[in-house]
């Protein structure tokens, strides 16, 4: 039985692992992948969202911290 955190942890991983699919389809790809990645990448976060909400804060953690300094 997998406890909580390392259920997270995967949610997290799969969530991350779609943004990156996004990423590289969105670097030179034709318009029908970027939307098969697209889709791919909402169901994740459909599937995952707590996983999702982490990611994001994170990166807006990260952000304005980076923003912060000068």
């Amino acid at each position: 039985m997998d406890a909580p955190g390392d259920k997270l942890m995967q949610e997290f991983r799969d969530v991350l692992a779609a943004a990156e699919e996004l990423l590289r389809a969105t670097s030179g790809e034709s318009a029908e992948r970027m939307k098969e990645v697209r889709e791919r990448t909402e169901e994740a976060v459909r599937s995952h969202p707590l996983a999702a909400l982490g990611i994001a804060a994170a990166i807006g953690l990260v952000l304005g911290v980076l923003l912060a300094r000068k």
